[in-house]
């Protein structure tokens, strides 16, 4: 089967154009002739087979702060705005998760930046050293107190995704999927966990493996990333290497069940339920199948 493309290939379509986030003149001109994702609880209206992004003129949008999101390639410029999704013929509402896979690159793009610029705004508005409420500067890109001496800038946490496998290719080569606790019946995917301070990605495979599953993991291998805005994590792609004959212990707060999968098990597994297919764990299991 042929994989999906890189999920590391995110977000370079568009030019994000950070000098112009101080310039208010610009900005004022540019949101005149500019076009904007709304954004109501990570939805944005798609329409069209295959689906593409709703754009909306300015004067259409919900009253709320203007997140300047960049330009593309023609000098365009996109802004992000939270609100009511507008009534639009024949779209329909939807999520990175159900659309990002089949959407083109700069619709893609502009999605995921402006999902994720609205979901950190929506959970700063007081500054965490403070306390005191802070206002939208820098077109969307910090946020300040009253006075500008605290500032509040973009988070995006950093978060592991491993595909664990036995290194044995052809049909029998297994991999680790597990079932998270109120995953429906049939549905699994990669494990997967924050980083925590002071510790490395690779680290943090070793250590969630273990906490999660049980299983000794080693040759933790870097594959790709993937911004996820849900709300705002940074998915960082691993391979290791697992024993097969190791048996689980699950933390029964995370896992409802773990298990090693042939490929030709996990492509009848697919037949039913794949991962969601704009995710890097797709990509992971994509890959490992096509192995």
């Amino acid at each position: 089967m042929t994989g999906p493309p890189d999920p590391a290939d995110m977000g370079r379509t568009l030019d994000r154009a950070a000098h112009r986030r101080r310039d208010t003149e610009w900005l004022a001109q540019a949101w005149s002739r500019g076009w904007v994702v709304v954004i109501d609880r990570n939805r944005a209206l798609v329409m069209g087979d295959p689906p593409r992004l709703v754009l909306v003129e300015p004067e259409r949008v919900p009253q709320g702060d203007r997140l300047f999101l960049g330009v593309d390639g023609g000098d365009v410029p996109y802004f992000a705005v939270a609100g009511p999704l507008p009534e639009v013929a024949d779209a329909k509402s939807a999520t990175l998760r159900g659309v990002g896979d089949v959407l083109d690159p700069r619709d893609r793009d502009l999605l995921s930046a402006a999902a994720g610029l609205v979901n950190w705004h929506s959970r700063y508005g007081f500054s965490p050293a403070t306390g005191e409420p802070t206002e939208v500067g820098e077109a969307g890109w910090i946020r300040r107190s009253a006075d500008g001496e605290t500032l509040s800038f973009p988070r995006t946490d950093p978060a592991v995704i491993v595909l664990i496998n036995d290194g044995q290719p052809g049909e029998r080569g297994r991999c680790v999927l597990a079932r998270g606790t109120g995953w429906p019946e049939g549905r699994y995917s990669c494990l997967a966990g924050f980083v925590e301070p002071g510790e490395s990605a690779e680290a943090t495979v070793v250590r969630e493996t273990t906490e999660e599953s049980g299983l000794t993991v080693w040759d933790v291998r870097y594959v790709t990333s993937q911004p996820w805005p849900f709300p705002g994590s940074l998915m960082l792609a691993f391979t290791a290497l697992g024993d097969p004959m190791q048996p689980f212990s699950l933390d029964p707060t995370e896992l409802a069940d773990a298990r090693w999968f042939t490929r030709s098990e996990l492509r009848e597994l697919w037949l039913g339920r794949s991962p969601i297919r704009s995710s890097v764990a797709y990509y992971l299991t994509s890959r490992w199948l096509d192995g």
